[in-house]
């Protein structure tokens, strides 16, 4: 199977510390603030498929206010719309291996329910899985470039089935049906081995090889540990998969199918993320979550040797992706400082194009900020990794308020990459400090697990002490800081403003977790293959568990809540239901505590149309500067409290 190759995006990129000279020219010269409105013009790219012949890419922009697809030259030039929504965001896939079709894909306003869409060569869009209620993914191109492969959960709403469809009539066939809960993960392109993965917990996964001739599974693992499957080698006679057995950190295994022997491949000092081969295998990419960033190898398959890559200087490649016949290679190049543009490179000329232009021209890159990595100690003399950003302005004779930034998950990792929203808070004079709390992905498996059925507790008390050294930095005003987070970083918050009520100042919840019974017994029927795994990490709300569950769900604690909160939210949210927010909300404010409510009807769990990113960015910057950065707390009884629905 040819493998669809994702683009691993990075979210922060760690580059170099200034030297003090270049600092203090930095502060010493007037920074520009910039509105919400350009820093939303800022453009998202995605995706990145080579035509048959080369000539142009397809990919998603977020140009028109939500994503749409577009053409582009492979060597430079406008990009050309294909599709042109208005409501519903439509994702590139991948244009056909032989002609100009398009493969594209869309979900129906966030509810996270992907169909399938083929764009014919007239112009006309086809939904090609239209079943009602039922999740399509696609997997691939086969070998003979007839069929296209996808995933499918219609036949039984728990399950994916492995589907082949023909690219003709786009007539389908089921090769592989799951009763179990296995995740399907790869398949040979002779069809006869299937990769699949059964989760034990939210880091430990055993991995399956089924041979379909023999009907025999083959479990690659023998101890319980991490197993992810890469790929395929493209004459079937290996498999490759990621292993943390026996360590901290994945590296890269090869299976000899014939032999059944194990080969370590490759490892690194940190996680070996991913790796997959070019259409025809003669480069292998390895990706590397390197302390937060992305690190990107492409080795040459005979010799294991990395060819060279383009030099980006401040920057660095974050995905690549390759052409049919291995020639031409795109690029994602960007940094915490500049979000990511499309190059293109000719691996034979040497020759390099930049295709985008992202970043917003009225905003100066000079007047960002570059994130860098620091650490801390917490209470217990755990080190926490964190990502910081300082203001331009901020000194010690000028004291700047700060934010402590709690990612998703559990189980996430805030990176190294631009984001509109950390840049423009930033921007307009808040330090922040994304805290990677113990239970973070990217930091060994030890630290993973470190908040197993802990949860609002031991990292609620990391995320305090990064409160903490930020408090002790001589830039910031340690009487103005507070926290910020979605989904679990959004729970994280509401556990700060309920269970520590006095150490934050304010808090921003976005779309996050209040009540932990509710959201794990409304798990999405899809995510059944990780229900049980969820429940080893959080708890079992059909059990006992349901006692502590119930202990730190912030909907039961609200009168504890002194501090100002603003609270956003998605009406179309499959994971985080609207009710969440909604009684957390109601529940502050009988506290008469300041509270403001934003929800958007045409989102789900996360917001993406532009013009809703502008509108709750916006609201959180105008809310930190009343609450945080002006101290406009209501005293003595005084109540405050705002409704905004955003439609």
């Amino acid at each position: 199977m040819k493998s669809k190759i994702l683009a691993l995006g990075v979210l922060v990129l760690m580059l170099s510390c200034k030297d003090e000279k270049a600092d203090k020219a930095q502060v010493d010269r007037d920074i520009k603030q910039y509105s919400i409105e350009q820093f939303m013009d800022n453009e998202a790219i995605g995706g990145g498929s080579f035509s048959a012949d080369n000539s142009s890419l397809l990919i998603s922009s977020n140009r028109s206010g939500i994503y749409n697809v577009y053409t582009v030259s492979s060597t430079g030039g406008d990009l050309t719309a294909i599709t042109s929504s208005d409501s519903t965001s439509i994702f590139a896939e991948s244009y056909f291996p032989k002609d100009n079709r398009m493969l594209l894909s869309a979900d129906g306003n966030g509810d996270e329910i992907d169909h399938l869409f083929v764009r014919d060569l007239e112009g006309n869009i086809k939904d090609i899985t239209p079943e009602l209620g039922a999740k399509a993914s696609f997997y691939g191109w086969s070998d003979d470039d007839k069929y296209l492969y996808f995933g499918s959960n219609k036949r039984n709403p728990k399950y994916f089935d492995v589907y082949k469809m023909s690219i003709e009539d786009y007539t389908s066939d089921m090769i592989y049906q799951d009763d179990t809960g296995l995740n399907f993960a790869g398949m040979s392109s002779d069809e006869n081995y299937f990769a699949l993965t059964k989760s034990l917990n939210t880091n430990d996964s055993d991995l399956f090889l089924y041979n379909v001739k023999s009907e025999e599974m083959t479990k690659l693992n023998d101890n319980q540990s991490k197993n992810s499957s890469q790929d395929f080698s493209r004459d079937n006679s290996k498999f490759y998969y990621t292993t943390d057995d026996g360590g901290e950190f994945s590296y890269l295994m090869s299976y000899d199918l014939n032999t059944k022997e194990k080969e370590k491949v490759l490892e690194k000092s940190w996680d070996i993320v991913g790796s997959n081969f070019t259409s025809d295998g003669k480069y292998m990419i390895v990706y590397v979550n390197d302390d937060g960033k992305n690190a990107i190898d492409v080795l040459d398959y005979k010799t294991m040797e990395p060819i060279d890559l383009p030099n980006f200087e401040n920057k660095s490649i974050t995905s690549v992706g390759f052409s049919d016949d291995e020639k031409w290679m795109r690029m994602y190049v960007g940094g915490s400082n500049a979000p990511s543009d499309l190059y293109t490179y000719n691996i034979d000329t040497k020759e390099q194009y930049k295709l985008t232009n992202v970043l917003n021209d009225a905003i100066d890159v000079e007047d960002l900020v570059t994130a860098k990595v620091i650490r801390y100690k917490s209470f217990d003399g755990v080190e926490i990794p964190a990502i910081y950003y300082l203001p331009h302005q901020a000194s010690a004779d000028s004291k700047v308020p700060a934010m402590v930034w709690v990612h998703g998950g559990p189980g996430g990792q805030t990176r190294q990459g631009f984001s509109s929203l950390i840049q423009y808070m930033v921007n307009h004079g808040y330090a922040v400090l994304a805290v990677n709390n113990r239970g973070s992905s990217g930091y060994g498996k030890t630290f993973y697990q470190m908040d197993d059925l802990n949860h609002g507790e031991k990292d609620l008390q990391d995320c305090i002490e990064g409160k903490n050294w930020l408090a002790s930095q001589s830039e910031i005003d340690g009487d103005k800081i507070g926290i910020i987070g979605g989904s679990y970083g959004g729970y994280m918050t509401m556990a700060a403003l309920t269970f520590t009520p006095e150490e934050f100042d304010v808090g921003v919840n976005i779309f996050g977790v209040t009540n932990w019974m509710r959201t794990l017994k409304s798990i999405p029927p899809y995510w059944e293959s990780m229900r049980e795994s969820l429940y080893l990490e959080l708890g079992d709300p059909f059990s006992a568990d349901s006692v502590r569950l119930k202990r730190i769900s912030p909907l039961f604690h609200t009168d504890k809540v002194t501090k100002p909160l603003i609270v956003l939210q998605g009406a179309q949210d499959p994971r985080v239901l609207q009710v969440e927010s909604d009684e957390i909300v109601e529940g502050v404010r009988k506290n008469g505590v300041p509270v403001e409510y934003v929800l958007f009807e045409d989102e789900g769990h996360g917001f993406v149309k532009k013009e809703n990113q502008i509108e709750s960015y916006s609201r959180i910057l105008k809310f930190l500067d009343k609450y945080l950065k002006e101290d406009n707390i209501p005293r003595d009884g005084a109540t405050e409290s705002t409704e905004i629905e955003a439609q």
